[in-house]
């Protein structure tokens, strides 16, 4: 549920833009991607997923309780987006260029005009209104809904839309002009945010609720926004006075600053490693899919005639070719250039991220200070759902369960590694670790991962996760290309319905990896939520809309995006994150979808629809060969089954060592929030997964709980609404094939 480069958690929740939900970046992953992905980490607001690592573990900001913006972020007949009051329409056009799309009131975000010099003056013109709009609800404030939410969420939706989709853009349309403006305006946007962050009037509004007779008749969903916003305006200093909140709102301005230059520096660190290879021999090992994409960069960087076959080819960190040379390439010393180029990005030169990393240390640590907390880690557990000892229990719990597993994992590799003749057995390194476990567990289940591409084409995998949705939560997905400007001819876009054949939500979906421009990884944020105080039409809520994106191999050729496994997997991740923003119930802006959600609970939709791909019904529904449409073998899908809990050991053991302060100590959250996720789908496998009644019934109970009360509920209760009690880590390590260590430790 995390993102990459998060904005830093200062002022106002809704207002802070992190990376929302990030799958992690596959790099040495030790067979293949993490289950489990750093979801927060990668896009340029709340994404939920796949990002760089390196940047993501500082990242200066938390899930936000009331974080407003998800990208990881339609309407004609569709429901547009809302009008921004006339009044604040006038001013903005009066104060800019009337033709800036960020200043219009558009059905869909323009995603296709938005160039960089929009950004200076359409965020500058923004911000004066919003100015001016908060300091009347200040001076008119009263501790009602209408007095004090519905203004409130207005002035930080606006902002939300606007910011999220500069920053979207910079997340997938990456140029050094954009990166200039963004940075010229960040420090207004963030002094703008600590404003409205630590405004007494609204805090002592929010408190005066909370402790009114009122407070007992407020729906659950109200109750959290006031104990959030509360909760949040602590944290964003509203309680400083003179010098300390002075010096604080230092510190969260260069947080702001440090951490959007970490992000910048690692991508220009991962465009700039290019190796090129002449000679084939060096690259013996490479699946023709892997070589095809070399060859494909190579033509694009100045070698019209490379070829599949014959070359040459460009090797480069994007995470296709990264993983491929990791667990493919036979050519050790390849390896091991290739790996410390990618773990050593950013760590010299120009692009060096040292300095930045001991900076950052430092300001959270004085922000903890000036909050009254010991250490960071302290602010970070303030916002989630478990405390400090809690976490660190599970986190026992699952390591005792985990360690005797890991230890045999490395020793049979290591048996493996010398029946092969391999002369590196006895001393393994990094580089040699993913492409021994990959050959090991091809001799193990004779599966090989490249020679399943043909059988999971993208539009096949997207036509069985479409279908996989319709039975569990009763809608219906259908394209709506053209309806929504969008930023790159690859991008599609999707409307979801109800039975009734009534739009219910939007979602763009950008597949493909794009290393000039892209980051990397994986995420899903959102473009707008659901909002009745945003109504259209003043009557039925405004509708949500989400984006995906990924960065999975192109298609090559005439052939389409033929996907890895763990590249399904990836896209059924991101999937459950949008489903999470798309299918709320929940009217309250402020909480609707995945805002709200505590960072530890949102990977539970997510990594609940990963448990799908191992479902023979929904596997073998998409896994045709993309040329012949042949069914995938039965005997390949029961050793993908066997295959699961393969190195499941080392894998637990790999997530708990980043979860003792990757994230800035919300790391945790994977293998909390995969202890949700795993009890979840359990209630499914009680039911009976070949019960076709038993799955649907509850698949609608999931619908109508998990997915649709999102942050308008604590996520516990939620949990306990669906399944009947509170969660068991017994399902999560049933599936890792953990049990029987568990039940021993």
């Amino acid at each position: 549920m995390a993102s990459v480069f998060s904005l830093s958690r200062s002022v106002h929740p809704i207002l802070k833009h992190p990376t929302r939900f990030l799958t992690q970046s596959p790099h040495f992953a030790l067979n293949r991607p993490l289950k489990s992905r750093p979801c927060p980490v990668w896009s340029a607001s709340f994404s939920f997923c796949l990002s760089s690592s390196s940047s993501s573990s500082f990242s200066t900001s938390s899930l936000p309780v009331l974080s407003l913006s998800h990208s990881p972020r339609r309407y004609s007949s569709f429901t547009p987006l809302p009008s921004p009051p006339s009044a604040m329409a006038a001013a903005v056009a009066a104060a800019a260029d009337v033709e800036n799309p960020l200043l219009k009131d558009f059905e869909f975000p323009p995603f296709d005009s938005v160039e960089a010099d929009h950004v200076r003056p359409g965020v500058r013109a923004l911000l004066k209104q919003l100015e001016d709009d908060l300091e009347e609800l200040e001076r008119t404030v009263e501790p009602t809904w209408s007095k004090l939410v519905e203004p409130l969420e207005k002035i930080v939706d606006k902002l939300t839309v606007v910011w999220g989709m500069v920053n979207h853009l910079k997340a997938v349309k990456d140029t050094a002009e954009l990166r200039a403006a963004i940075e010229e305006v960040q420090p207004d946007k963030v002094k703008f945010q600590l404003r409205l962050g630590q405004s007494k009037p609204i805090y002592n509004a929010f408190k005066a609720i909370q402790e009114s007779p009122e407070w007992q008749h407020l729906s659950d969903a109200r109750k959290r926004i006031v104990e959030g916003q509360i909760k949040e305006a602590v944290l964003s200093g509203v309680a400083l006075e003179d010098e300390k909140r002075e010096e604080f709102n230092k510190v969260e301005q260069e947080l702001e600053r440090l951490s959007q230059k970490f992000d910048e520096n690692v991508l220009d660190a991962t465009k700039k490693f290019e190796r090129l290879v002449t000679d084939k021999k060096e690259i013996e090992g490479l699946p023709a899919t892997a070589l095809g994409l070399a060859a494909q960069t190579a033509v694009s960087k100045g070698h019209p005639g490379a070829t599949c076959e014959d070359g040459p080819w460009i090797i480069t960190l994007d995470g296709p070719s990264f993983v491929s040379v990791m667990q493919h390439a036979r050519n050790r010393g390849l390896r091991e250039e290739v790996y410390r180029a990618y773990v050593t990005r950013a760590s010299s030169g120009d692009l060096d991220n040292t300095p930045i990393i001991d900076q950052i240390l430092k300001l959270r640590l004085e922000k903890a200070k000036l909050l009254n907390y010991n250490n960071y880690a302290e602010v970070s557990m303030a916002t989630k759902m478990a405390t400090v000892e809690k976490a660190q229990e599970l986190m026992e719990k699952l390591r005792s369960a985990s360690w005797d597993a890991a230890v045999k994992d490395l020793e049979e590799l290591k048996y493996f590694a010398k029946s092969q003749g391999a002369a590196e057995a006895d001393d393994l390194r990094h580089w040699d670790i993913s492409f021994w476990a990959e050959r090991l567990r091809e001799a193990k289940y004779d599966i090989n991962e490249e020679e399943l591409r043909p059988y999971f084409s993208l539009p096949k995998v997207m036509d069985g996760l479409f279908n996989l949705a319709k039975k569990l939560f009763d809608i219906n997905i259908e394209a709506a290309d053209g309806l929504a400007p969008v930023w790159n001819t690859d991008v599609r876009f999707y409307c979801i319905k109800d039975s009734s054949g009534s739009p219910t939500a939007y979602f763009y979906f950008d597949p493909y990896s794009r290393p000039s421009e892209k980051r990397g990884g994986a995420w899903m944020d959102e473009v707008v939520g659901r909002s009745r105080v945003l109504s259209r039409n003043g009557t039925s809520p405004r509708l949500p809309v989400a984006h995906m994106v990924c960065n999975q191999t192109p298609p090559v050729g005439d052939k389409p995006s033929l996907m890895t496994f763990s590249e399904v997997e990836t896209v059924f991740h991101e999937f459950g994150h949008a489903l999470q923003h798309m299918l709320t119930k929940v009217d309250e802006g402020l909480v609707a979808g995945i805002r709200g959600i505590e960072w530890d609970a949102v990977e539970l939709p997510s990594q609940f629809m990963e448990n799908w791909c191992y479902h023979r019904e929904t596997l073998m529904g998409i896994a045709k060969h993309y040329e012949t449409g042949e069914n995938l073998p039965e005997e390949v899908f029961l050793k993908l089954v066997a295959a699961r809990t393969y190195r499941a050991g080392t894998l637990s053991l790999r997530q708990l060592l980043l979860a003792a302060g990757g994230y800035a100590a919300g790391y945790y959250s994977y293998k909390w929030a995969e202890v949700l996720s795993a009890d979840a789908f359990s209630a499914f496998e009680d039911a009976g997964l070949d019960d076709n009644k038993a799955v649907q019934e509850t698949g609608h109970k999931f619908r109508e709980t998990v997915l649709a009360l999102g942050g308008g509920k604590a996520p516990l209760e939620v949990f306990v609404e669906f399944r009947g009690r509170e969660p068991s880590p017994e399902a999560l390590l049933r599936h890792n094939g953990l049990l029987a260590a568990a039940a021993s430790a």
